[in-house]
Order: structure tokens, then C-alpha cells, then sequence
């Protein structure tokens, strides 16, 4: 068995890593599809997937977390849906700097229960693999850099250590400085 970096057990904190295509019951079959070599899981009680529960739970540390929201608008008629990554001690810049990535006059979060239903994910566990074709990854630059981060497995059960530059690297990601600080 390959034993866990020291950086990706940094971000996963109090958490037990484990290599992530050896646990497929901790993902769903889009994201194990989806897995860059390499990947680490860590199963986790659902309540607290929330990022801010979780660092307060398992000692994870923010700026080694990454959120994923998903985002829309149109443009001419047409509806643009972008996965927005970034580090937990920033929020997704959705007024300004997704809008223009998108290019698109206005953007919103994309309501939950469409999130949830189009991504087929859970709620709180929405990641960036495995998401549906078309839907463009936009990974902030801070993320992209970071050696690895702890983001969403698909469910709300468990969660991903993965290099950022694996994200980055995903089908359909684009390296955008996407992000405010908090």
C-alpha cells in the first residue's frame, strides 16, 4: 500500500486517508470514473460535511479545503453552467469575475435542487469530477497551485484529497483567479 503524502494528510487533518479507487463506496460512480491517479478519500459523518463543521470536527484547515458551487447564466439565450473551485478562505466572485468568464450580463448560483439533480450529486458533496458534459470547470489559480486540497466526493458521506493541479487538469477546467478573500 502506498503510504499518504505528509501534505495531503495535512489537509485532511484528523481524517483517515485511504487510496481513493479502493474505496468505491465512498463515491459515486461519476467521480470514480473521473478519479486522477493518485487521489485519496476519507469517509466523514454527513453532518458535517459543511466545510466550516468540518474543520471544526475533524481539525481540517481551511486554506487546504476547496469548495465547488455551481453557477449560471445566459447569453443570447443560451445557458451557461460553470463549477466554480475555490479555497474555503475565499468565496466565488460571481458578481464580477465568473460573469465575465462565463460572459454573460448576469450570474447566479444554480438553485440546489437542480444542482444536485443535473450534477447527480448530493447537496454539500458537489465536486468537481464527474460532472455532466458541457459544464465548464472554473478552478481559481489558488486552487490550481495548492499541492492538494480536501473537496466534495459526490456524496455528503465522504470527501477527495487531490492535487490541484489534477483539477486544473480536468476535462473542461480552466485556470481563472475566480476568487475574493473572506
Amino acid at each position: 500500500m502506498t503510504a499518504v503524502p505528509a501534505a495531503a494528510q495535512r489537509v485532511a487533518g484528523d481524517l483517515e486517508l485511504h487510496a481513493a479507487a479502493t474505496r468505491p463506496d465512498l463515491l459515486t460512480p461519476a467521480v470514480l470514473a473521473a478519479l486522477p491517479a493518485g487521489a485519496w478519500v476519507c469517509g466523514i459523518d454527513p453532518a458535517v460535511a459543511d466545510t466550516a463543521a468540518l474543520v471544526e470536527a475533524a481539525g481540517v484547515p481551511p486554506d487546504g479545503s476547496a469548495n465547488c458551487v455551481v453557477v449560471s447564466g445566459r447569453r443570447e439565450g443560451e445557458e451557461r453552467v460553470a463549477a466554480c473551485v475555490v479555497l474555503a478562505t475565499t468565496r466565488a466572485d460571481v458578481n464580477s469575475a465568473v460573469k465575465r468568464a462565463l460572459d454573460v450580463r448576469k450570474a447566479s448560483f444554480l438553485p440546489v435542487d437542480r444542482a444536485v439533480t443535473e450534477s447527480g450529486m448530493e447537496h454539500g458533496g458537489i465536486t468537481p469530477l464527474g460532472l455532466p458534459a458541457g459544464w465548464r470547470v472554473l478552478v481559481d489559480g489558488r486552487v490550481a497551485a495548492a499541492a492538494w486540497v480536501l473537496v466534495g466526493s459526490g456524496v455528503r458521506r465522504s470527501k477527495l484529497v487531490v492535487r490541484g493541479a489534477d483539477l486544473a487538469g480536468l476535462p473542461g477546467a480552466e485556470v481563472v483567479d475566480i476568487a475574493l478573500e473572506r
